[in-house]
């Protein structure tokens, strides 16, 4: 038998890489179209992105597994923006903070057909978590050692309980940002994002003392 060569080793890899994101795509365009994601079937999949059954499961164990791509790097775009933030950074704190939630809003509602899907799968297949809460335990973390390097700086108030904190203000206005893109059209995004924002910075990262 011929030894599998490095070049053959690197197309066969590039091949794989593109037919995942052919499904992965295909999916998203589907769901996008306004389709819903139990109305889907992989034999739909298949024939939309023109592969064949064994190579979908080659690379997929389900359907559930493609949203669960699809959603992870949809997620990452986000937590993206998330590890740009510096309180320290330049102009207004809840300025900056309003515009990066109305980025964040503009990311979900860009993406509403896959976010739905998620909120319907997440009940039902484990290989798909909510979307909202899903990595939510590594920002908590992150928010929290910053609640307390603010503190140390004396930049908010030494009686800032900044677990408690960091739980409302991340868990918190994640539901919140699920609740307010479904019921909102989109005409209250950035009164949304810039109330957030006051709340995050004014209640949080610059509390007066004694409040």
């Amino acid at each position: 038998m011929r030894p599998v060569t490095r070049r053959q080793a690197d197309h066969h890899a590039a091949r794989s890489a593109a037919t995942r994101a052919q499904v992965i795509s295909t999916l998203e365009r589907l769901l996008d179209s306004g389709e819903a994601y139990s109305e889907i079937s992989v034999q739909r999949i298949l024939e939309e992105a023109g592969v064949s059954r064994a190579t979908f499961y080659a690379h997929f164990p389900s359907k559930a597994d493609v949203l669960a791509r699809l959603t992870d790097d949809l997620r990452e775009s986000v937590l993206a923006l998330a590890r740009q933030w510096d309180p320290a950074g330049p102009g207004d704190g809840a300025d900056r903070f309003a515009a990066y939630f109305e980025e964040v809003i503009r990311i979900h509602r860009a993406h509403q057909g896959v976010l739905t899907a998620v909120r319907e799968a997440a009940a039902y297949e484990s290989a798909v978590s909510d979307f909202y809460s899903a990595d939510l335990e590594g920002f908590d973390e992150t928010v929290l050692r910053t609640l307390r390097s603010e503190q140390a700086a004396g930049s908010t108030t030494a009686d800032l309980e900044a677990v408690a904190a960091s739980r409302i203000i991340v868990w918190g206005g994640a539901q919140a940002i699920a609740h307010h893109i479904r019921v909102d059209d989109g005409s209250g995004d950035a009164a949304f994002a810039r109330e957030l924002a006051r709340i995050w910075w004014y209640g949080a990262y610059r509390r007066p003392a004694g409040e």
